[in-house]
């Protein structure tokens, strides 16, 4: 009779382990590139399980699927682009306008290379540069088209969205589940309140040793139990 019960547990324990795994999702916020908009009624498709469905008023989406999935996204007015869900928590992904001066293709923002970020990067502080060198009028020039017109106003929100998205990458890689757990124990719950109350500034995370980013996490648990 013991030996029954303990088989009817492990099979309900199995089941419930089957239900979670197939009840994995992924949750994001769709932005304009240009703008920071969020944008609804985007098409979001994961080519990994054919599931589908649309971003909400807000740009939030939850679709069904996991880590290392892949999207494809399809708005009207913006390129087809495709995002590679390469970590867990909400994903931010950027649509970039059809026909724009800033153009990020195939892929979006947020799961760009880390090569392919930096090549934009150098793109959009060309795209917004007022000086120009022309052979007929000899040397550099300034041109006030270039300062203050549409296009080089593009280029220079582009910079602050993928320098953005650049020191981020940083900090989610240096403040990580897995070291800060090496450190200290809490329930997973806990952790996510923990990250997002205490995570580290960028300017912190680049100049920061071992042991000051070990200071760190120890010193905010010591507030965070306090509260």
């Amino acid at each position: 009779m013991k030996n029954l019960k303990k088989i009817y547990i492990i099979a309900l324990l199995l089941v419930s382990n089957i239900g979670i795994l197939s009840a994995q999702q992924i949750k994001g916020l769709v932005f304009d590139l240009e703008s920071s908009q969020r944008l609804s009624d985007v098409q979001i498709e994961n080519i990994s399980n054919n599931k589908s469905t649309t971003s909400a008023s807000d740009g939030s989406f939850t679709i069904d699927g996991k880590k290392n999935d892949y999207l494809v996204l399809r708005a009207k007015g913006y390129d087809r682009d495709t995002a590679f869900i390469y970590q867990d928590g909400v994903s931010r992904i950027y649509l970039v306008r059809d026909k724009s001066i800033i153009r990020i293709d195939e892929v979006t923002v947020t799961r760009m290379t880390d090569s392919r970020l930096n090549t934009e990067i150098e793109k959009a502080k060309n795209n917004s540069k007022a000086v120009e060198t022309s052979q007929n009028r000899g040397g550099l020039r300034v041109s006030p088209s270039r300062l203050f017109g549409k296009e080089a106003r593009i280029a220079r929100n582009s910079i602050k969205i993928l320098q953005l998205e650049q020191e981020q990458r940083l900090v989610d890689r240096t403040f990580t589940d897995e070291l800060i757990l090496s450190l200290i124990s809490m329930p997973n719950d806990q952790l996510a309140l923990f990250k997002d109350k205490y995570r580290p500034s960028y300017a912190f995370i680049k100049q920061a040793r071992k042991e000051d980013l070990t200071a760190y996490i120890l010193d905010s648990f010591a507030k965070f139990k306090k509260q």
